[in-house]
């Protein structure tokens, strides 16, 4: 069985981070994006298939050297194509019933249990949904008495929507999907799933997390579900006079030296906070320098980033990176 992962777009939101590297890259607990989708991914999937445009090579050479078990094959797509266009795009690689999964999503979605509803529905394509308190940044379905999509809604303003519930952006797809899809720039969401609904189109809830990782405020939200309510220290990492409140992440070989380290920060290898300085509801990537008598709050600061004493860092992405 085949799975697509959507990856495409330059992830515009979390420049000046995506400069450096593509969304699909960036490190979540320490692991990247893609690779907490591809493991979330059952076993029966042999093959993942990832069209890409962005940043290829980078995508190539992190997975080529850190192979996640199963075949891999990388589709150019020079240019954006958008979620039917790519799906169309690597049609020649799909032989069955397949699946098409976001690539930038932290979600504690059981596709194995998806895919089980999906055959078990009998239809031609299903669909994660997940429920909102406000849907109109979103797509929104609409289900009837057996999980059956009756009709959908692109981004509708909040007191026009008839469901809470979201396109949470997992689905499982027959082959003949791909002939519904026209060539170009193709939305799934807004072309081809309308065209679906009378062949029988199922929404599957779930519970749990899910989180897209395109903003700042939702990478820092997907560090501090993943954390959970502990925390995680080196010992050798946090010196005396230190302070470190749960959930955190202190990694290896980093240095807390009489600093506080507040809720829902991840620390990771090598970082240095200096003296009196305080550092909260962030997220430091590796070989990251804070000085002394910082401040750093809901941010994020990207690899190798040095900040000045005294220097205060509240709802930013610091980085070298420039375009």
């Amino acid at each position: 069985m085949k799975a697509v992962l959507l990856v495409g777009g330059m992830g515009t939101r979390l420049r000046p981070l995506t400069y450096r590297i593509p969304k699909p890259l960036l490190p979540v607990m320490g692991k990247p994006l893609i690779m907490h989708v591809i493991d979330s991914i059952p076993g029966e999937v042999d093959e993942v298939i990832v069209p890409v445009g962005y940043k290829r090579e980078m995508m190539e050479e992190y997975l080529n050297s850190h192979p996640p078990g199963r075949r891999i094959t990388l589709v150019d797509e020079p240019e954006p194509l958008g979620t039917g266009g790519a799906v169309r795009n690597v049609g020649e690689h799909i032989d069955g019933q397949f699946l098409v999964i976001n690539g930038d999503v932290i979600t504690s979605l059981d596709v194995a249990s998806f895919l089980r509803f999906h055959r078990a529905k009998g239809g031609i394509a299903s669909i994660s949904l997940w429920p909102v308190e406000d849907p109109s940044p979103f797509g929104v379905a609409q289900l009837d008495g057996d999980q059956r999509i009756t009709r959908f809604q692109e981004k509708p303003k909040r007191e026009e929507a008839f469901s809470k519930l979201i396109n949470a952006g997992a689905y499982a797809l027959e082959r003949e999907v791909l002939d519904y899809i026209g060539d170009g720039f193709v939305s799934m969401e807004r072309e081809v799933f309308p065209k679906l609904l009378d062949r029988g189109m199922y929404g599957f809830q779930f519970e749990g997390h899910w989180i897209d990782c395109g903003t700042r405020e939702n990478v820092l939200s997907a560090h501090r579900t993943l954390m959970g309510d502990r925390a995680a220290v080196s010992k050798s990492s946090v010196t005396e006079g230190a302070t470190v409140h749960a959930p955190s992440h202190v990694g290896d070989e980093a240095v807390v030296a009489g600093a506080v380290i507040g809720p829902g920060t991840y620390v990771s290898q090598r970082c240095v906070v200096g003296p009196m300085s305080a550092v909260e509801g962030s997220v430091l990537y590796g070989d990251v320098r804070i000085g002394t008598r910082c401040r750093v709050v809901d941010s994020i600061i990207d690899q190798g980033v040095s900040v000045p004493d005294g220097a205060e860092v509240v709802s930013q992405i610091v980085s070298r990176s420039e375009k």
